[in-house]
């Protein structure tokens, strides 16, 4: 049920870029959302299609771009992607690790009509 509050602040971000750039209509937006960033693709486009209604990004595309979780051992630094629920290191099998990748989820950029919209880069990790 975060998705909600997130697709708020989602839209917030949208508009007020949008509005700053003077756009009259907003047709793309991009999202990056890291593999344990629990945020569930189609809770946040249902949201988007609720909130949105009535607004200049109304009809607006949203695409998701999923950041694969990467891991750091601790002990001999080897980095390697996460694999299910196993996250001993692959080659010194050190249980100490930490996630390097995997936990993004930020607004990368918006696509607008009738206006000069800078990327927003606005987020943060979920």
């Amino acid at each position: 049920m975060h998705e909600l509050p997130v697709t708020q602040s989602i839209l917030e971000i949208t508009l007020r870029h949008a509005q700053e750039a003077g756009a009259t209509r907003v047709t793309d937006l991009y999202l990056v959302i890291g593999q344990l960033a629990s945020v569930v693709d189609d809770s946040v486009q249902f949201y988007w299609d609720v909130l949105s209604k009535d607004t200049i990004a109304e009809s607006s595309r949203l695409h998701f771009r999923r950041v694969p979780a990467e891991m750091q051992c601790l002990s001999c630094g080897t980095r390697f992607p996460l694999d299910g629920d196993d996250f001993a290191c692959p080659s010194c099998q050190g249980v100490g690790v930490k996630v390097v990748a995997g936990e993004e989820f930020f607004l990368e950029s918006i696509e607008v009509d009738g206006g000069q919209a800078s990327p927003p880069n606005e987020g943060g990790n979920a």
